[in-house]
């Protein structure tokens, strides 16, 4: 019998702030963080990253990955494309994570999470503010990968960690905690009762 793919929820960020968010946030929720993918950029290939996502204990998977702002498909990229591609990982969702990177071509989301915490349509920089000249696109230098790999539950968020001191270790993380939350609910994951379906989506 073959084993079930394994939740990811992949983090378009790999900076030391970003890892610490990250893995208090897997903590909190019930996850799990790859802390090994941490990096600018990103230290891991995407065949290692799939082997240490298929060494951790349960779902969902929370995985980071960073270009470094290197000009074209970089580390990052390179390795979020092979463990998209991969038959025994399935995506649940992204947190696509925008910077001050101007060269790139970006990736259009339907929402973000701002840094009050609300999800708002459209997209937001990298201070978390929601800005409409954006058009729906995140900027950063991880991102443009997501274009072609078509995964679902993307959603736009500032620096994670950051943000003014809003989204800090000190205050819970309070916005990268819901951006996985909504992520979850939307795709009936739930770190402290996998499998269970979620009966509140919440905004979409």
């Amino acid at each position: 019998m073959a084993e079930p793919r394994r939740k990811v929820i992949v983090v378009t960020d790999g900076d030391h702030i970003a890892q610490k968010a990250i893995e208090s946030v897997a903590k909190e929720l019930g996850g799990r963080c790859i802390s090994l993918s941490a990096g600018n950029p990103t230290p891991v290939s995407g065949e290692q990253v799939v082997e240490l996502i298929k060494m951790t204990p349960h779902d969902p998977v929370m995985v980071m990955f960073d270009d470094n702002g290197d000009f074209g498909k970089g580390r990052g990229e390179r390795a979020i494309e092979y463990v998209a591609r991969h038959p025994d990982i399935e995506v649940i969702g992204v947190l696509a994570v925008a910077s001050h990177t101007s060269w790139v071509q970006g990736v259009t989301v339907a929402c973000s999470i701002n840094n009050q915490g609300q999800i708002v349509e459209g997209a937001v920089d990298k201070d978390g503010y929601a800005d409409v000249r954006l058009q729906h696109h995140i900027y950063g230098d991880t991102v443009d990968i997501l274009n072609s790999l078509k995964l679902p539950n993307v959603i736009g968020i500032g620096d994670i960690g950051k943000m003014d001191g809003r989204d800090s270790l000190q205050n819970g993380c309070p916005i990268t905690k819901r951006a996985v939350q909504w992520i979850m609910e939307r795709s009936g994951v739930d770190g402290t009762n996998y499998g269970k379906k979620a009966t509140d989506l919440g905004p979409a």
